[in-house]
C-alpha cells in the first residue's frame, strides 16, 4: 500500500495549511501511479489559488481533495511513473504538466501518444485541456536535463507571457502608444516586456514597489522603471494601455483617472498583489473596463491562424531564449532556490501568500 501525503489549503483561509496523508488503494485498470519528482511554486500558483471557484479557471477542481473546506493549490514539474495499468506508459517514464503539490498521484491517462498523454478523470472533462496534458520529456523538443528547475519555474509562466504579448501586437496595442505594466518585477510580467521589447510601436513602462526599481531598471527590457508613487509623473496625454499583473484596485483606480480620456485598454492578466476579484466596484472607473486576459484563448486562436505545431515552435524558441537570458551566469535575472520536501513547500507557500517575494528568486521544490 503507497502512502500518498499531500499540501492543502484552507479554502476560506488560503494562509491556513495542512499536510495531510492517507494510504491509496491498489490501482484500477487504466490508472497510473506517478510520484512527483520536483515543482515550481511562484506567485503564479497564488492566482490559482485565489481564483480557484472563478467559473472560467476552476482551479480547484483539478484535483479535489474530497473534503470541502480544503483544496490543492496546482503547480507545474515533473513526475515519473511508479506503476501503470495503462497503455503506453511505462515504468520509469518522465512528464512534464500541472500536478497537485502531493508525493504522489494516480491519474487515468487517455490519448496516450508519443508527445504524451491527457488525464481522463471524469471529474477533469470539462475543465481546460491546456491543464491536463501531460508531456513526456523524451519527445520534448524544448526540454533540457539540465534546465528543468527553469523550465518548470518559467514555462507556465511564459506561455502566459509569450501569448500576452501576442495578443496585444495581434489587437495592435488597441492604439497604445505606451503600455504600463503592474507588478514589473514578476517573472510574468517581466517575460511579456522580453517578448515585447523590440517592438518599436510602444514604450515599456514598469511599476513596481519602491524597493524594487532597481532590480526592474537593471532587466533592461523596459524603457523605464517606476515606483508606484510615481504613476502621476507619467504623460496623461499619451494613449496608455494597462497591463495589471498586481491585481490592486486602488492602483487601478489611480490608473484610470491620470489617464482619462487616453486609456485604451486595461488588460487584466493576474494577481501577484491581491486576492480580490474584478468586481462590482470596478464598475464606476472611467475609461475601459478591465477586461480578464486567459491565455488559452489565444492559444486556441492561434492554433487556429498558425497550426498547433507551429505556435509550439514558435513557443519553445522563444522559451529558450528566455531561459538563456534568465539564466546567463554574468547577469542572471533569476536565482534558483531549492527547498527540500512538502515541509519545505508548506513554508513556502504560506510565505508567498503572504507576499514575501524576492524578485530574483525561482524557488524549486524537490520531492524525491
Amino acid at each position: 500500500m503507497t502512502l500518498i501525503s499531500q499540501l492543502q489549503n484552507n479554502k476560506a483561509d488560503l494562509q491556513q495549511t495542512r499536510i495531510h496523508t492517507r494510504e491509496l488503494p491498489a490501482l484500477k485498470e487504466g490508472e497510473a501511479l506517478l510520484r512527483i519528482s520536483r515543482l515550481a511554486l511562484t506567485t503564479n500558483n497564488i492566482t490559482y489559488a485565489a481564483f480557484g471557484e472563478t467559473p472560467h479557471l476552476r482551479y480547484w477542481d483539478f484535483y479535489p481533495t474530497g473534503d470541502s473546506e480544503w483544496f490543492h493549490m496546482p503547480a507545474w514539474g515533473f513526475a515519473e511513473v511508479v506503476e501503470s495499468t495503462a497503455e503506453g506508459l511505462a515504468k520509469g517514464e518522465r512528464f512534464y504538466g500541472f500536478w497537485p503539490i502531493a508525493s504522489h498521484v494516480v491519474m487515468q491517462p487517455v490519448r496516450v501518444s508519443e508527445r504524451g498523454f491527457y488525464d481522463g478523470a471524469a471529474h477533469r472533462l470539462e475543465l481546460t485541456s491546456a491543464y491536463n496534458q501531460y508531456q513526456r520529456t523524451s519527445t520534448d523538443a524544448a526540454y533540457r536535463a539540465a534546465d528543468e528547475n527553469y523550465q518548470m519555474l518559467l514555462r507556465p509562466l511564459f506561455i502566459t507571457s509569450f501569448m500576452l504579448a501576442d495578443f496585444l501586437e495581434d489587437n495592435d496595442f488597441f492604439g497604445a502608444r505606451q503600455v504600463v505594466i503592474s507588478s514589473a518585477s514578476s517573472k510574468t510580467a517581466y517575460g511579456t516586456a522580453f517578448c515585447l521589447q523590440d517592438n518599436p510601436r510602444v514604450a515599456l513602462v514598469g511599476l513596481t514597489s519602491a524597493g524594487n526599481t532597481g532590480f526592474v531598471e537593471q532587466l533592461g527590457c523596459y524603457q523605464s522603471a517606476l515606483d508606484y508613487g510615481q504613476l502621476e509623473s507619467l504623460d496623461p496625454s499619451r494613449p496608455t494601455l494597462y497591463v495589471d499583473f498586481s491585481g490592486n484596485r486602488e492602483l487601478r483606480a489611480r490608473i484610470h483617472r491620470h489617464f482619462a480620456g487616453t486609456l485604451v485598454h486595461d488588460c487584466y492578466a493576474g494577481s501577484a498583489q491581491s486576492h480580490e476579484h474584478i468586481g462590482g466596484a470596478d464598475l464606476q472607473l472611467p475609461g475601459p473596463q478591465p477586461q480578464p486576459y486567459f491565455a488559452p484563448y489565444q492559444i486556441k486562436k492561434r492554433n487556429a491562424d498558425w497550426g498547433a505545431a507551429e505556435v509550439t515552435r514558435k513557443f519553445n524558441e522563444a522559451q529558450l531564449a528566455f531561459i538563456r537570458r534568465v539564466g546567463d551566469a554574468q547577469k542572471p535575472w533569476m536565482r534558483v532556490d531549492q527547498h527540500v520536501g512538502l515541509q519545505a513547500a508548506q513554508r513556502l507557500a504560506e510565505a508567498l501568500i503572504a507576499g514575501d517575494i524576492d524578485p530574483l528568486a525561482g524557488n524549486a521544490v524537490v520531492l524525491d
